[in-house]
């Protein structure tokens, strides 16, 4: 089969394209003939080494993927060959096939394409797992959510959405709320002006937002922490603005507020009962039609770096998916 190798870490022109042996299941394992695997920060992370838990050399990117089981192992069971599946797999998902445990697999949901469900486990996980578990998300309380046309911004959007959240997507194009406000956004800030907060306290009556979804990290943190009411809850998703910021405590005094940690990975691993009930309640949203994922470009499976590079520029509209077969 063929697979994309990061063997030293690097820009990802540096990849390279390999012929590998097919892998084969050990007893808990199942086989999967990937259709497509979506792109999240932490691949382009991993290929430069920057990761906070970097798999060992040479290895494939690709956090999560969608497929076809050609393969079981001996003591696999309520799965069949030809079953199609999505799953998160950490690394690997830039080839062909990959073995995976079969506990880890999660059924294709019939209204969904395989390029779709590639992009459900990280994004909608995280941002699920933020809004639900660490912000404890109320209806009727006003979300602001960072990066908004991004893959986990644009999912919590549609998610706050779905749990009854009045939503203001801020994004730095205009272009990029549209994504946003076509997701179901009830308001639209445009902070490329460097006036986030203030937008914010308009369109909140001056209190500021009850819970804010930060993926973006950089100088906007601090504008967040202006803007957060009394009593609020400040999401810290990741930095792909960048810079790592600093936390102003006497603010966190002040608003009363909280500043909570997000590591879905963590609590996925930690807690995989929970995460489970969360993944029926998301697929519950998806059946209902609350939830319907958009990917924003498809790459052809030699075109890895421009769809590395897109990701890492922040171009991404939606989720940017890699098709594999």
């Amino acid at each position: 089969m063929r697979t994309i190798l990061c063997r030293s870490h690097g820009p990802p022109e540096s990849l390279t394209v390999e012929e590998v042996p097919d892998p084969r299941p050990t007893a808990q394992e199942v086989v999967i003939d990937i259709r497509a695997s979506a792109l999240n920060f932490p691949d382009v992370l991993m290929v430069q080494g920057k990761y906070q838990s970097q798999p060992d050399l040479p290895f494939a990117p690709g956090g999560e993927i969608s497929g076809v089981i050609s393969a079981l192992g001996d003591s696999v069971e309520n799965w069949q060959v030809g079953d199609e599946v999505f799953a998160g797999c950490g690394h690997g998902g830039f080839a062909e096939k990959v073995a995976l445990n079969a506990k880890s697999l999660r059924a294709k949901p019939g209204n969904l394409s395989f390029a779709q469900a590639a992009g459900m486990t990280t994004t909608y996980g995280t941002s699920y797992y933020a809004l639900k578990q660490r912000a404890d998300l109320k209806a009727g309380e006003n979300l602001l959510v960072l990066g908004a046309a991004g893959g986990v911004g644009l999912a919590a959007v549609e998610l706050g959405k779905a749990m009854g959240a009045r939503v203001i997507a801020a994004a730095s194009t205009n272009e990029k709320l549209a994504v946003a406000k076509q997701a179901g956004a009830d308001e639209c800030i445009n902070y490329s002006d460097g006036q986030l907060k203030e937008k914010v306290k308009a369109l909140t009556n001056g209190a500021g937002a009850d819970v804010i979804y930060d993926p973006v990290g950089g100088p906007l943190f601090d504008q967040c922490m202006r803007c957060i009411n009394w009593y609020g809850r400040v999401l810290v998703v990741g930095f792909v603005g960048g810079d790592i910021p600093k936390l102003p405590t006497n603010l966190v005094l002040l608003k009363s507020c909280q500043v909570i940690g997000v590591f879905y990975g963590a609590f996925a691993g930690r807690f995989a009962v929970e995460n489970e009930q969360n993944f029926r309640e998301i697929m519950d949203f998806v059946q209902s039609g609350q939830l319907n994922p958009l990917v924003g470009q498809s790459f052809a499976f030699d075109e890895y770096a421009d769809a590395l590079n897109c990701l890492e520029q922040r171009r991404a509209l939606g989720k940017l998916v890699l098709q594999i077969s």
